[in-house]
């Protein structure tokens, strides 16, 4: 089936022959009344696309099989000068045929729902940023000097309402000051419903057991992974992130690595990222990692191979089910007692929560002392690492 906004055009493969083509308007009821007259012995293919989710819900229960296709990887392979409907169909079920169909993965409901709300989160971050940047090109225009405080706090708005701005952009400061307290509001209730549900799964808990890594990147991460045993190998899993270079060979030319691909979730990459700046300020292999390529490459190199890092750690974490190496159970339980507070959990006050070890100092400087010991483990092996053997003589020829 290739799938269009409105209707899908339908190819039916029968030993090798196009038997039947049919359109198929893509309205709920006239797509049910197409899947009754299926077989449940039929294989249904279709491309990934934005409504490709909810025809394979909806098919999915009448006939074999559903298959999601590739699209990117179709338009490389079936590449034609003539291309229709009619032909794109009869393509994709020809190669499904053959077996040379680029498959992607269907995830399950859950997993669609986790990622609805990581992609809803996403946008609605995506405003605060674009209305703060707004906010800040205006005082720039009007040469308006850097507010030394928190900007977007309640004595900053009392600031911004004060400038001597031009009436029209006081009004449009006043305007996006409102429509940042809306997102902001917005953003705080995702919060609350991403880190509930996350705090029940066992896979979060684990994950933030690494530096950097909280409920919100640990959902986001966990949604585009969805089940971690298809990803045989942890580069597969980084390649997936589009976080592994572009390599370009030929001939007895050398390889050629280039900047990281940035296919894959894009949402994750970016959570995968930040994580890897919040990791550079926790003691440990992972800062001492961050500072060697940030030595060599600078620090936005540095973030992306620590990205890197994080998602190798993420797949052993997951497929073997234990914790971080050098996780720290203290530090680990005050981030747990936080992600709570901030899912709506009630405060206790006049006992000990989960969270206390980590105020008591001696526990707290104890396991910072484990980690740091790791880290400077880390140092010297790198230094070790960088040492060159002395060579060995070179021994004289043999006679004749």
């Amino acid at each position: 089936m290739d799938i269009h906004r409105s209707f899908a055009q339908a190819a039916f493969l029968q030993d090798g022959q196009i038997k039947r083509e049919q359109r198929v308007e893509l309205v709920h009821d006239r797509l049910v009344k197409f899947a009754k007259t299926l077989s449940i012995e039929d294989e249904v293919v279709i491309e990934a696309t934005g409504n490709s989710a909810a025809v394979e819900r909806i098919l999915r229960p009448f006939v074999k099989r559903i298959v999601v296709a590739n699209s990117r990887m179709v338009r490389a392979i079936a590449y034609a000068r003539v291309k229709t409907d009619k032909i794109d169909a009869a393509i994709l079920a020809k190669l499904h045929a053959g077996g040379f169909l680029p498959e992607v993965w269907i995830p399950d409901d859950d997993t669609q729902r986790q990622r609805r709300h990581t992609a809803e989160r996403m946008g609605v971050l995506e405003q605060v940023v674009r209305t703060k940047g707004r906010i800040h090109s205006i005082l720039h225009a009007n040469l308006i000097p850097k507010y030394s405080g928190h900007l977007f706090g309640k004595t900053g708005k009392k600031w911004l309402a004060g400038l001597p701005l031009p009436d029209d952009e006081k009004a449009i400061v006043g305007r996006l000051v409102d429509e940042l307290e809306c997102n902001s509001d917005q953003l705080a209730k995702l919060d609350m419903t991403i880190i509930r549900n996350a705090l029940e799964d066992p896979r979060v808990v684990r994950l933030m057991t690494i530096p950097g890594i909280g409920p919100i990147v640990a959902s986001t991460v966990l949604a585009s992974i969805g089940d971690v045993s298809r990803f045989e190998t942890p580069e597969k899993l980084s390649s997936y992130f589009g976080l592994t270079p572009k390599v370009r060979q030929s001939g007895d030319r050398p390889a050629r690595h280039g900047r990281i691909s940035k296919q894959g979730n894009t949402h994750a990459r970016k959570m995968l990222v930040e994580a890897a700046w919040s990791a550079k300020t926790a003691p440990g292999p992972l800062r001492a990692f961050f500072g060697r390529v940030q030595r060599n490459r600078g620090a936005p190199a540095a973030a992306v191979a620590t990205a890197r890092k994080l998602a190798v750690m993420i797949w052993y974490v997951l497929r073997d089910g234990t914790e971080y190496a050098y996780a720290r159970p203290a530090f680990t339980a005050m981030k747990l007692r936080k992600a709570a507070l901030k899912a709506g959990a009630p405060r206790e006050y006049g006992k000990a929560g989960p969270g206390r070890d980590y105020w008591i100092k001696e526990i707290r400087e104890r396991e910072a002392d484990y980690v740091r010991r790791a880290e400077q483990a880390y140092e010297r092996m790198v230094v070790a690492w960088k040492e060159k053997p002395p060579k060995a003589p070179a021994k004289a020829a043999a006679p004749g």
